[in-house]
């Protein structure tokens, strides 16, 4: 099952690129799934449908798409380990309804969303699946969630069935309800679905992540950022798109303004992604919805290429830990040839090249591991900027 995942910032056109995309693969002939996670149920307004819901709904031949509820789904499968866990609360003395509302932790809506796709791929029904994700600038964390819960998970589940019978002793002295067998069940399930989903999210010939931004300043660095952690998670990004193009020639000179405004702005962003292919959408002059409008920007974003393809395979960033040093390396549009500056501005690292034609800047989000180290050395070779932070002493 081929899995096509779309982020970015809210506004930037994301929900209609994963319509358009799961109309194409449709038309296609692949059996294929589209689901949303953004509460504000967008594939509703997307198609112009307004009994879109829980259970897949058919759109047109091969493509059915479906609205998640991510607290229907943690209620109908998980109810016993949440419930479970408002009792701990409650019996620390919180109030029962409060108890609750802190089971839900934070990330848990995604994630329950996330373990969705886990079912799907269970069924075998579909050859592909488009996710449009909910708008957050923390949304990849949850992609990765799936791995760290599950290591640690295991864990505590072991530490937990080995010492229930001394908690049972003691739980007269600590006031503490025990977990019962039903929830030590539920938890091992839960453990192995997200195996299972950490396997999906990492497997490079299934999963591929498309990054959706506009040609301004605020949905690139977000793109950015998303790029750099899908890159820091193991998780492969194969595509951005930058939407709401506006053309260019305009006799009004403010539109004409915007328009070289935005070239700027895509050439930037060109460099910014690079080596990702990056593919323009235009401002259409009207608003995109409804099933025809989504299939001819559908048609105009992949034209005779099959969406299910795997567009790019690599890492534009890798980092490694040396000693006290962390080794960043970053792939980059320019040769060796080339003058470059690079400097640290806070969590940045600002690349400066001089051309023939100027300057080019390319500016490089940092992980929050280079916290508290200094740049210590640049290095290009070929296509590839290797920097050592090491740490302050």
């Amino acid at each position: 099952m081929r899995l096509i995942v779309y982020t970015g910032k809210g506004g930037t056109g994301k929900t209609v690129s994963a319509c358009s995309t799961a109309i194409k693969l449709a038309e296609n002939k692949y059996r294929t799934l589209l689901i949303s996670s953004d509460p504000a149920h967008t594939l509703t307004d997307a198609f112009a449908m307004p009994d879109l819901g829980y259970e897949p709904k058919e759109i047109l031949t091969n493509l059915q798409a479906l609205q998640i509820d991510p607290l229907m789904e943690m209620n109908k499968q998980y109810t016993t380990i949440l419930s479970y866990m408002a009792t701990l609360f409650h019996a620390r003395g919180i109030d029962e309804t409060l108890a609750y509302e802190l089971a839900m932790l934070p990330g848990m809506t995604q994630l329950f969303s996330l373990l969705k796709i886990e079912e799907v791929s269970c069924t075998k029904r579909f050859d592909a699946v488009v996710l449009d994700m909910a708008a957050s600038g923390e949304a990849l964390r949850y992609l990765y969630f799936p791995k760290l819960v599950g290591s640690i998970g295991r864990k505590l589940t072991g530490l937990v069935g080995m010492f229930s019978g001394f908690a049972r002793i003691f739980q007269p002295l600590s006031r503490l309800p025990t977990p019962s067998q039903n929830v030590l069940q539920n938890e091992l399930e839960l453990l192995a679905r997200l195996d299972n989903l950490n396997m999906i999210m990492m497997n490079q010939d299934i999963t591929s992540i498309r990054l959706v931004t506009n040609p301004d300043t605020f949905s690139i660095e977000n793109a950015k950022r998303a790029f750099m952690s899908a890159s820091l998670y193991g998780i492969n990004v194969d595509l951005a798109i930058i939407n709401k193009i506006m053309p260019t020639g305009s006799s009004d000179l403010y539109y004409a303004e915007w328009a070289d405004f935005q070239r700027v702005k895509i050439e930037e962003a060109k460099a910014n992604f690079y080596p990702l292919p990056v593919k323009e959408v235009k401002l259409y002059g009207t608003e995109l919805r409804g099933i025809e409008m989504l299939r001819e920007n559908g048609q105009l974003m992949f034209e005779n290429q099959d969406p299910a393809d795997v567009l790019f395979r690599g890492n534009a960033f890798h980092f490694a830990k040396e000693n006290s040093l962390l080794r960043m390396t970053v792939k980059v549009p320019f040769t060796e040839k080339d003058d470059f500056d690079v400097e640290r501005h806070s969590d940045k690292l600002t690349i400066k090249v001089k051309t023939r034609v100027g300057y080019m800047v390319n500016t490089v989000p940092l992980p929050a591991a280079t916290m508290g180290m200094k740049l210590a050395k640049a290095k290009l070779q070929g296509d590839e900027l290797t920097v050592l932070f090491e740490q302050i002493v």
